[in-house]
């Protein structure tokens, strides 16, 4: 993505424009937009801090950004790039209802989407799984969902993915539609909830 100024009759050229960002936030003003991704961001984040001549697309309107404030502009964003290693995904996050979303298939990307070390649990069956930080109930993240039969609680975000017999894949229309489903009401999940799920078995050798 190039940094150029553009007089107010111009418009950008998508073609020549990133997608680094396709997901949802609590966010709706561009002051509020542009103030979240120049200071904490977001876990599915592929870019830098918002500039000028970035382009934000919130509720089908384009708005370029300037030296002073935001202009309103014609963008097609089926003409910009992505990466070719996306995997469409559904995100959960604690407090929030699921969300499809697009995770790069790289180590460091899945581990930002979780914030740190990844742990891969299997609800179901092979072909399918989450994807969720391995360190989220000691390092004190907030508790998200219950899965198995209730007992097991994932804290902090985490994405489901399809899985082959030695990767991970994007989900199919089918998965997506299910782990929609499943996940649509946030729960409530005290931290003494989390800390009770939280434990470890040491054997000592005689």
């Amino acid at each position: 993505m190039k940094f150029m100024s553009l007089s107010d009759s111009q418009s950008p050229d998508p073609s020549i424009y990133d997608e680094v960002f396709d997901a949802e936030i609590d966010e709706n003003k561009l002051e509020e937009i542009y103030g979240r991704f120049n200071t904490v961001g977001h876990p599915l984040f592929r870019g830098h801090s918002l500039s000028v001549s970035d382009v934000v697309v919130a509720d089908g309107k384009a708005s370029i950004c300037q030296s002073v404030g935001f202009r309103d502009v014609p963008f097609d964003t089926t003409k910009t790039h992505k990466p070719d290693n996306l995997m469409r995904v559904v995100y959960v996050e604690p407090n929030k209802a699921p969300y499809v979303a697009e995770v790069a298939h790289t180590l460091e990307a899945e581990q930002k989407a979780v914030g740190g070390y990844i742990e891969v649990v299997y609800p179901d069956d092979n072909e399918t799984c989450i994807i969720c930080n391995e360190e989220g109930k000691l390092i004190g993240m907030e508790g998200n969902r219950r899965i198995g039969d209730g007992s097991s609680i994932i804290a902090g975000p985490f994405f489901i993915c399809g899985t082959t017999e030695e990767d991970f894949r994007g989900l199919t229309d089918s998965e997506v539609d299910l782990y929609m489903d499943r996940f649509k009401e946030p729960e409530q999940i005290s931290p003494e909830e989390v800390s009770a799920d939280t434990g470890c078995t040491i054997i000592f050798s005689m």
